[in-house]
């Protein structure tokens, strides 16, 4: 099971850090990823990282601005988003998987509800 937390309103410039607690197994079992869907739009990649905490993957559009990050001690996974933008206005999901290519939906078994970000201009 996955649960977010951390998604509200933000100006644009400002920051954000949401959290993706685990259960169910520990933390380095899975590829973790962070994903984003803004209304009237599929659902894209943001950022992943691998099991090891050792590989991360970033899209175009949050490089430099987003990191994701590990506490394997608290189970939990972290995307600290900076600089933000209109355009990151979306409901962000975390997602956990076994293997695959990191940027691909159907790489992820567990995805979360989802919270909300939105950045007012």
């Amino acid at each position: 099971q996955l649960v977010e937390s951390g998604g509200g309103l933000v100006q644009t410039g400002g920051s954000l850090r949401l959290s993706c607690a685990v259960s169910g197994r520990t933390l380095d079992t899975y590829i973790m990823a962070w994903f984003r869907q803004a209304p009237g739009k599929v659902r894209e990649f943001v950022v992943s990282d691998s099991r090891g905490g050792d590989s991360t993957y970033s899209a175009d559009s949050v490089k430099g601005r987003f990191t994701i990050a590990r506490d394997n001690a608290k189970n939990s996974v972290y995307l600290q988003m900076n600089s933000l933008k209109p355009e990151d206005t979306a409901v962000y999901y975390c997602a956990a998987g076994f293997a695959g290519a990191p940027q691909a939906r159907p790489t992820y078994a567990y995805w979360g509800q989802g919270t909300l970000v939105t950045v007012s201009s």
